[in-house]
């Protein structure tokens, strides 16, 4: 397996020459970049032209990650071509947020096929259900297969996302690669650190992922009423304070929801994933070094057992929010990762509007405001 990784920033041009001597149906290219291309889109394109049968997955971001860096209105661009294992890319078109279950089904049937090992995917961060998402793939794989991946950013506007395939960047689509073989190896890891903010509440009253009450009392006056002053920066001052949902009554175990809009008219929150009713939720609020401390813990968490040495891509998927908390410090929780990791690994990332990998027991969740990384590495023949 080899590895290699670029940067391209406007008027600087390339880091390095890509090396089109990768380019094979065994190479996956991976591309994070700001929403809005522009000037970008030419240099994309002529990279698309210098590697015609690679396999292309790629996400806008709220922050490209290079290694121990991040970069906004860059290119951050992986090459991994692998020496034993198949790979396969799909794109994945829906209209409608509520096709979102039966889109992660309809990948899943799709790429499962003798030798799968393992799926990485990025989806529209606006338009797409990511616990419904999770959960179709979930329904539609056996024990063993490993989905891992992220939702697509547009910093903190909240207004376009695109995931990048075959056909170039896309709204309302979902980019999925299969990863087919024995050698292929497959580590992930994930870790949030944020602390427990105010008393519990029920949630008695929510449809998918739109919460109306909590406690038999509107949502958002109540939210607003943590948020004090901040409530008047909505949606985006929401990425400080997401929700923590409680795992049936078990209130050390919590999965994590971010913000992606309300609704005045109907006193409602809008969340990235599933909030379901009758479940034990509380306000979560930052601190800044158990932040940092949770990177750490999702690289010690990847498991890498299996690992023997040589080239290994890191993929990091941290959450928006986590970037505005930590803001001057945020490449601090890079550090973290790579210090954690072996010496031998390449980074790349990106902030995102949601993170793809299993919790507990299934092959894919829905995660908010962690950093996730998905680790790929070949065995020897």
């Amino acid at each position: 397996m080899q590895t290699a990784a670029y940067r391209y920033a406007i008027g600087d041009g390339w880091d390095q020459p890509p090396d089109v001597t990768l380019d094979s149906p065994e190479t996956l290219i991976l591309v994070f970049g700001p929403t809005d291309l522009g000037p970008l889109a030419a240099v994309l394109d002529a990279l698309r032209a210098s590697f015609p049968t690679s396999v292309w997955a790629g996400a806008s971001t709220a922050g490209e990650i290079a290694g121990r860096s991040i970069d906004d209105n860059t290119l951050t661009v992986a090459l991994v071509r692998f020496a034993g294992t198949c790979l396969r890319g799909i794109t994945h078109r829906f209209e409608q947020t509520a096709q979102s279950f039966a889109a992660g089904q309809e990948i899943a049937q799709s790429l499962n096929a003798d030798g799968l090992r393992g799926i990485l995917v990025f989806a529209d961060g606006l338009n797409v259900n990511g616990s419904e998402l999770a959960r179709g793939f979930s329904s539609a794989l056996p024990a063993g297969i490993v989905v891992t991946g992220g939702l697509a950013g547009d910093g903190n506007r909240f207004q376009q996302t695109w995931v990048l395939g075959e056909s170039g960047p896309q709204e309302h689509a979902i980019v999925a690669i299969g990863f087919y073989g024995a050698r292929i190896g497959l580590a992930h890891g994930s870790g949030s650190g944020w602390d427990i903010l105010g008393v519990h509440r029920k949630v008695t009253r929510a449809s998918g992922n739109v919460l109306y009450e909590l406690d038999h009392q509107p949502a958002l006056p109540l939210y607003k009423k943590y948020l004090g002053e901040r409530a008047a920066e909505l949606p985006a001052s929401a990425l400080l304070f997401p929700l923590a949902i409680h795992s049936d009554g078990k209130r050390d175990e919590e999965t994590v929801r971010t913000i992606l809009g309300i609704d005045e008219a109907a006193q409602s929150i809008t969340f990235a994933g599933d909030i379901p009713e009758g479940a034990t939720v509380q306000l979560m609020r930052a601190n800044f070094e158990r932040v940092i401390d949770g990177a750490a813990q999702a690289a010690e968490r990847t498991g890498m057992s299996a690992y023997a040495g040589g080239p290994l891509l890191a993929l990091a998927v941290s959450c928006v929010g986590r970037r505005l908390v930590l803001s001057e410090r945020s490449e601090e929780e890079l550090d973290a990762v790579l210090d954690t990791l072996p010496a031998q690994t390449t980074m790349v990332g990106f902030y995102s509007y949601g993170e793809l990998s299993p919790l507990t027991g299934s092959c894919c969740d829905l995660h908010n405001q962690t950093m996730t990384l998905t680790l790929l590495w070949e065995n020897a023949a």
